[in-house]
């Protein structure tokens, strides 16, 4: 069940990791009150969580789902709760790998990622902001046990709408020729990951983008790089997700060093991609502004 509205070509421009730093969440901001960011993806853990709340509320017009982190962050619940799954001091591992393994091969690790999700969920419902969508910190609500799991939260919840990570290999290559091994092996992945979670997202009414791109090109969003994408958006819905943050920022240096922030925020707000936008009739939408065929 995809996202549906009635333009023909309508984009979803996500910032991720609202609530890591204030810097992070400023450029959140920025790029959506002078730019085409749309959505944002909230971390309920994170450092500057609560301020990106007070963010939010005061910018009605922002939509905001939940970023789910199950690696490369912190636990909601209380470490001795998560014992299989954190270390001592509530912190997931920063290796997604390992992380991904322990999850699927371990039954304790799965009962306490379940309660770590429900956990993040009603940490975010508290806020009182509407729920858009759920992602995963790294892409992790594409792992099969977590995946499964949000499906088990959605009806009591009420998620009505995931990412899924998949992205046109050919297009991105055209778009930037580098790192080609990584991406290639990253389409092997994500390819096999979404066509099993389209499948189970469409048997439990659960509505998703018709294309994304960000995955190939995490990090380094630049102007070029969109101006070459916009043209060659699909009709239907498309989510396009990004790390926009002003710079110098310590949680940023510490948690993604290669990426280009700043390179990212200065493209979201540049007048050549809004007048890109506006050339290709591109309509800017959210997660929020859409609904499911079936509603």
């Amino acid at each position: 069940m995809t996202l549906t509205l009635h333009s023909s070509k309508r984009l979803i421009v996500n910032g991720d990791d609202f609530g890591l730093s204030p810097q992070v969440n400023a450029g959140i901001l920025h790029a959506h009150r002078h730019g085409i960011l749309t959505n944002t993806s909230l971390m309920v853990t994170a450092p500057a969580w609560e301020e990106a709340v007070a963010l939010a509320q005061a910018a009605p017009s922002l939509s905001v789902g939940l970023h789910l982190t199950l690696v490369q962050g912190r636990a909601a619940l209380a470490p001795h709760l998560l014992p299989a799954v954190t270390d001592p001091g509530g912190n997931f591992s920063r290796n997604p790998t390992l992380a991904g393994l322990r999850y699927f091969f371990s039954r304790r690790a799965r009962q306490q990622v379940r309660a770590e999700c429900q956990a993040q969920i009603e940490k975010f419902l508290v806020t009182g902001l509407p729920l858009a969508h759920v992602d995963g910190h790294l892409n992790i609500h594409m792992h099969p046990v977590v995946l499964n799991v949000l499906l088990e939260l959605a009806r009591e919840y009420g998620i009505k709408a995931m990412r899924v990570t998949r992205e046109d290999l050919a297009a991105s290559l055209a778009l930037d020729t580098r790192h080609s091994l990584r991406k290639r092996w990253e389409s092997v992945i994500f390819t096999g990951l979404s066509r099993a979670a389209e499948k189970k997202l469409r048997a439990n009414g659960i509505a998703f983008p018709d294309a994304l791109f960000g995955l190939h090109q995490s990090g380094d969003i630049n102007e070029r790089y969109l101006l070459g994408l916009l043209p060659r958006l699909r009709e239907g819905v498309t989510e396009l997700y990004c790390h926009p943050s002003f710079l110098p920022c310590r949680e940023v240096q510490y948690w993604t060093p290669t990426y280009r922030r700043a390179v990212e925020l200065e493209a979201l707000t540049s007048p050549a991609v809004r007048a890109a936008v506006a050339n290709q009739n591109i309509e800017l939408v959210s997660y929020l502004d859409c609904r499911s065929n079936g509603d």
